[in-house]
């Protein structure tokens, strides 16, 4: 009897995987470009975890093997963002189309989950009690928090598994926007030896320096600027990273590069734009200061723009060919 809730949560997650995968176009065998509904059982959560797959044009009936980009989205967002008001394929079309190296371009959902195993597990019960969220119970109330460990193990192994990928750490980066751009950093450098580049656009990347004060978030200080800064957001980054001062800087992409390099991992190429209009533009040049004076390389742009979708469609043709000249093909 106790198994039962969880049952049909498992059951629901089922549910709703099939009815996507279903709907993805059956284009076996042709040449065309296409973006594919996949999923997966992720025991790291404790749940079904959908992702969406771009497959270049003559990646059937071929047996070449791509390299692959991770593009991960933003809070309150999902697998669909990318390839949908980001237009992604039609990017990747346009970039193959100009010279750019096919690869395969994997779009993971994770949820609100600043790609960190939080600090505390979340309150499942009180979540799969709302009514007012769009995505089901079942794939969406984790018991496990393990985001970090989802994307860069289970994740990256299904792909290698089912995808003609160069299963190895070289022709693999990782991308993303606001919280996916924090993600992105701080999974290739958390996770090293998995992703050999990361770009960020307009992310989230030094929480602790979040307003236009050059003092940092401490303990004494921090929580009423925090609040301020964040708003609609803290609950989210307070889920995943604590009230404590010392989760949030445990999760600094700062301090994990420092930890990469005194344990001897080579660190990945890092890429990290911010428009000049958006809100985290200070943490962003904040970051780009640090690295530079660690002397830790790094492609540094300022752009025109806000935190919005124009700007994310515009730059990611820029990162996405940064990779693939990164990236071993």
């Amino acid at each position: 009897m106790t198994f039962a809730p969880a049952l049909k949560r498992v059951v629901a997650g089922l549910a709703a995987v099939a009815a996507l995968t279903s709907a993805t176009p059956a284009q076996a065998g042709g040449t065309a470009s296409r973006i594919v509904v996949d999923s997966l059982w992720s025991r790291g959560l404790g749940t079904w975890k959908r992702f969406r797959v771009y497959i270049p044009a003559g990646y059937d009936g071929s047996t070449k093997r791509y390299a692959v980009a991770y593009y991960l989205h933003g809070l309150w967002g999902s697998e669909q963002d990318w390839s949908t008001q980001g237009r992604l394929g039609v990017t990747l079309d346009s970039l193959t189309t100009s010279g750019v190296s096919p690869m395969l371009v994997v779009m993971p959902d994770a949820d609100d989950s600043w790609y960190t195993t939080w600090n505390h597990l979340g309150n499942a019960p009180a979540c799969q009690a709302d009514t007012a969220r769009k995505e089901p119970a079942a794939t969406y109330c984790v018991p496990w928090p393990k985001y970090d460990d989802y994307i860069a193990r289970e994740l990256v192994r299904t792909v290698d598994a089912r995808y003609r990928t160069h299963a190895r750490r070289e022709s693999r980066g990782i991308a993303g926007l606001s919280m996916g751009g924090y993600g992105a950093i701080t999974l290739a450098l958390g996770y090293p030896e998995v992703f050999a580049a990361a770009a960020s656009h307009s992310g989230v990347v030094w929480p602790l320096h979040a307003d236009t004060s050059s003092a940092p978030l401490d303990a004494a200080t921090g929580w009423e600027r925090r609040q301020r800064f964040y708003g609609a957001l803290l609950p989210s980054i307070t889920l995943a990273m604590g009230r404590d001062t010392l989760g949030w800087r445990s999760r600094e992409p700062l301090r994990l590069a420092r930890l990469a390099r005194v344990r001897g991992r080579t660190l990945p190429a890092l890429w990290i734009d911010c428009g000049v209009g958006d809100k985290y533009i200070g943490q962003n040049r904040r970051l780009h200061a640090a690295l530079d004076a660690e002397r830790i390389p790094h492609v540094w742009n300022e752009r025109p723009g806000s935190h919005s979708w124009v700007y994310w469609r515009d730059n990611a043709a820029h990162s996405l060919t940064w990779l693939s000249r990164t990236l071993v093909l």
